[in-house]
């Protein structure tokens, strides 16, 4: 009786009349126990009051809907299509809501539902999958900043092809702690490339320089990259940079030189596809007529052997406790395997500028510590 009396009101009633009255009938409709033949006869009402000419109207239903576990879902699905005041609400907060159906408003391109969407309480990794592969820009930021966002490494990845030349995400994106390393290094890349494209950069370099400068500046922050970089992501990283071609002889020296072990033999891992095991044994213990065989495999050239066995039986001693060394030692008794400061040749130019890079770092971390003191 009471339905049928709000049904014939409504016809007349005014906007804010209106609004006010759909939200009571469903709020009453989420939060009461009514009657079978009065429920079903709330839901016609309901049902009917998505065709009113106000948005009011339709998004008073909405907020009042929105969080509810037993609304109408043919409702919820209406309201999820309507206009962005409408279907905001819904999008944002229903749990009716399939990661289907929220694919589906994903996928309809609309900037305000996709935003909605990356911001509610919990986003599956499909969900997420679909707004990292086309979502806008500002949707993928808030994604990055939902905390209940389940985003896998794959997703990661096309967020940093997709829109690591932009500013804001690419900054979202390197200080988020799940980011794999080899979406971190496709980042470093991009701003190398950026920097090296700056007009000012070009007008106070140069084109060359800017080139070489901006390359170095990538290869030594790929090696701080590979510290903050989980073992179990070393392969991942590994083949991103195989892949890119950045994975070089020249940068392999340089992870050895560094100490970096770990990393060494993940790549060997890579590049030779033999066990982990094998080369986990070899590097700890392996002769060197073993360890050139295995180097020859990966293809590294036989002049670079004498100089990674040297590096890597030094950084032995220091991991054993039977020596303390650092960059600045190692690479300086690499250089020497070549012939000491009077070596020519690429290789030496490499282990020269490692040794002179070790001994700028040590003396300006000398620096800061008197000034600290």
């Amino acid at each position: 009786m009471v339905v049928s009396h709000f049904l014939k009101w409504i016809s007349t009633a005014r906007v804010s009349e209106r609004a006010a009255a759909a939200s009571a009938l469903a709020r009453a409709y989420v939060n009461s126990t009514l009657p079978f033949e009065d429920r079903c006869a709330a839901e016609a009402a309901l049902t009917l009051l998505l065709d009113d000419n106000s948005a009011k109207v339709r998004q008073a239903l909405a907020e009042a809907l929105s969080m509810s576990h037993h609304a109408p879902i043919q409702i919820i699905a209406a309201l999820a299509s309507d206009q962005p005041e409408v279907a905001n609400p819904v999008l944002a907060r229903s749990p009716l809501l399939t990661d289907a159906d929220l694919i589906d408003r994903v996928a309809t391109g609309q900037k305000a539902a996709q935003q909605m969407i990356a911001d509610r309480p919990s986003v599956s990794m499909p969900v997420a999958a679909a707004i990292a592969e086309i979502g806008e820009a500002e949707a993928c930021l808030m994604l990055l900043a939902n905390t209940g966002a389940d985003i896998a490494s794959l997703s990661f990845r096309r967020l940093a092809e997709r829109f690591g030349h932009e500013a804001s995400v690419r900054e979202a994106l390197i200080a988020d702690a799940r980011l794999p390393g080899d979406c971190r290094h496709m980042l470093l890349v991009k701003v190398g490339e950026a920097l090296r494209s700056s007009p000012l950069v070009l007008a106070l370099m140069g084109a060359a320089r800017a080139e070489r400068v901006t390359r170095d500046a990538c290869v030594k922050a790929s090696l701080t990259l590979v510290d903050g970089t989980k073992a179990g992501e070393h392969a991942a990283l590994v083949e991103h940079l195989r892949l890119r071609g950045d994975l070089t002889t020249g940068f392999l020296i340089r992870t050895i030189a560094h100490g970096k072990v770990d990393f060494f033999g993940t790549a060997l891992l890579v590049l030779t596809r033999q066990s982990e095991q094998r080369i986990r044994v070899l590097l700890t213990s392996g002769t060197d007529v073993a360890l050139q065989a295995l180097f020859r495999s990966a293809g590294l050239a036989d002049a670079t052997h004498a100089v990674i066995l040297r590096a890597l039986k030094i950084w032995r001693e220091v991991a054993n406790g039977k020596r303390v060394a650092g960059v600045q030692e190692v690479s300086w008794l690499m250089l020497k395997e070549l012939g000491g400061q009077r070596a020519e040749g690429d290789l030496a130019t490499l282990v020269k500028s490692i040794h002179l890079e070790a001994l700028r770092e040590n003396a300006r971390g000398h620096a800061l510590a008197i000034a600290a003191a």
